[in-house]
């Protein structure tokens, strides 16, 4: 089978995914299911992937839906848990008090507020997390799914504690044999690490000043009244003053810290600063701008879990008090994520299997403490004595919660399988690549020294697939490095375009979109949602790929192991 061939049929899958979500407007739950069956024959019939391998990578991914599934109804759970206590209803006076300009409030929830939770936590919990808060405050569900999507960028790879760094980069690479070549020159692992962190750090800080600018535009344009993209630009400076608040103080981090803290300090340091000019009127237009009455939108942006101000009941928090779970939320996702033996302590409850049906290497665990569903929930139990919350109101948020996690669960079963098939597809009767790996090396081979300039798409394509920055570079990262090598370009600046890029793809990461719909109750219009999120990708991986030619080819930045072959 030539390289071609083998690029187009791996290409299918996604082009499938595609044509029936976005072209045909197929709801998820008809589109994956036949996504799946044709990832399965072409691993069975075209790869030569063993039918055992591909059950074991199928039940590898229903392990990890059920990962996605957790956070999403722990998400679900405290939303809901706080309509029913009051503290929606005073979180919605406080954002009021802020600023009522929806541009305002979008730039502070998403973008700020998002960005801090990804830092803390990652695994798509921003989006899951952030969209239900702006459903809650007045926002179409639509909107909120591709806002809370539009910010699975920037933040992403220094997300979770900056773990697609520490764990996929690190991870990805062959990183004995260049520990060797490194010293062998006097240097350390940590030397080309560090290299790689603050490349990333200065590429995101680049291309992600202007998301805060694609939030104002698309809200103006796609859910406004009067549908404009001029309604946006009294907003864009103080979208780009966010912007900056955001961007310098992450990229300093990523120049001086080390990947575990430029998401976090920089919304940390951003929705501070953010804050106090919005309250102070700084930048902020004269004129307010809101959505239509929502008795006005169309159907198509409602979700299951609306929350309009009569729904909230006579229950009324003070706003600070309101706050504190989130708060509270973010606190706990930071300490379990960097104090050792609280991290240890909730990663040893671990349900799963090591060696799904034999297949060497095909495993998944379920960390219900660990993942932040666990620490969702316990958010939850503690707001009921916080709030003084009577029992049957948390026990209706429990029942809506997971009535609306049923539609999700259905179509992750199929999505989440069809894409660890692909993955798992590189063990195979005929030797091939896997499906992934067969694309990027058509790729590379098609377009030769211009080949940095694709470098994110190549990355983004990775989390699109795998819904994770970390799985991209895990999958991908030594593949990049090793075309570097062969053109003769820096390693460490490619590895850094694939990991930007790779944050860029959670944009459009498909099983992303369903957890992050299910949320607010939109599943079914995971194709609208990708209509829109498409358009900053394609920025991203573009302005990210034409650094990545500069850097390389004009500035021809350099690195320990341009030329150096691994011993």
């Amino acid at each position: 089978m030539t390289a071609g061939l083998q690029a187009l049929l791996a290409f299918t899958p996604i082009a499938l995914s595609g044509i029936l979500l976005v072209g045909l407007g197929w709801p998820a739950r008809r589109a994956m299911p036949l996504v799946y069956l044709v990832t399965a024959s072409i691993a069975l019939f075209a790869w030569g992937v063993g039918f055992n391998r591909v059950a074991a990578a199928t039940l590898e991914g229903l392990i990890v839906t059920v990962q996605v599934l957790w956070i999403v109804f722990g998400a679900l759970l405290l939303l809901n848990t706080l309509k029913h206590s009051g503290g929606i209803a005073g979180i919605r006076s406080g954002f009021a008090r802020i600023s009522p300009d929806r541009r305002i409030q979008v730039i502070l929830i998403a973008w700020l507020f998002g960005s801090f939770i990804e830092g803390a936590s990652g695994f798509g919990t921003p989006a899951a997390v952030a969209g239900p808060l702006m459903v809650a405050v007045g926002f179409p569900a639509l909107s909120a799914v591709t806002f809370g999507m539009i910010i699975q960028s920037t933040p992403v790879s220094f997300g979770a504690v900056g773990t697609p760094l520490i764990v996929g980069v690190q991870g990805g690479l062959q990183r004995e044999s260049m520990t060797q070549a490194l010293q062998a020159q006097g240097l350390s692992w940590a030397d080309f690490f560090d290299l790689v962190v603050e490349r990333v750090a200065l590429g995101h800080a680049i291309a992600g000043t202007l998301i805060p600018v694609f939030l104002v535009l698309f809200m103006t344009r796609f859910f406004g009244r009067n549908r404009s993209w001029a309604e946006a630009l009294p907003a864009v400076p103080f979208a780009l003053f966010a912007a900056f608040a955001f961007t310098v103080p992450y990229g300093l981090a990523g120049r001086y810290l080390g990947p575990e803290f430029p998401s976090l300090l920089g919304g940390l340091t951003g929705l501070a600063l953010a804050t106090l000019a919005a309250r102070a009127g700084f930048l902020v237009p004269k004129q307010s701008w809101d959505f239509a009455d929502p008795r006005q939108w169309p159907a198509e942006w409602m979700g299951d879990v609306e929350m309009k101000l009569d729904e909230l009941g006579s229950r009324r928090i003070p706003t600070l008090l309101a706050w504190v779970p989130y708060g509270l939320l973010a606190l706990l996702l930071v300490a379990s994520r960097t104090i050792e033996p609280l991290k240890a302590w909730m990663q040893s409850v671990s349900i799963g299997a090591g060696d799904i049906l034999g297949e060497t290497g095909i495993g998944g665990s379920f960390q219900p403490l660990y993942l932040p569903g666990g620490v969702l929930v316990f958010v939850c139990l503690v707001t009921i004595a916080l709030h003084r919350m009577p029992v049957t109101g948390f026990v209706k948020a429990a029942r809506e919660s997971g009535g609306t996690l049923l539609g999700a669960g259905f179509v992750l079963v199929f999505t989440v399988p069809m894409v660890r098939i692909m993955i798992q597809s590189g063990v195979n009767a005929h030797g091939l690549a896997s499906m992934p790996i067969a694309m990027a090396r058509w790729v590379a081979g098609s377009v030769g020294d211009v080949y940095p300039l694709f470098a994110p798409a190549v990355g983004a394509l990775g989390a699109f697939l795998a819904g994770s920055n970390t799985v991209s570079n895990l999958m991908l990262g030594q593949y990049q490095y090793s075309v570097a090598q062969a053109l003769g370009v820096s390693g460490a600046t490619m590895v850094a375009a694939q990991s930007i890029g790779a944050a860029a793809g959670n944009m459009i990461a498909i099983h992303n979109v369903v957890a992050a719909s299910a949320t607010v109750g939109l599943m079914g219009r995971e194709g609208q949602t990708l209509r829109r999120t498409v358009l900053p990708t394609v920025y991203y991986v573009a302005s990210t790929g034409a650094l990545a030619m500069i850097a390389m080819h004009l500035l021809r930045w350099g690195d320990p192991l341009i030329g150096v072959k691994p011993p």
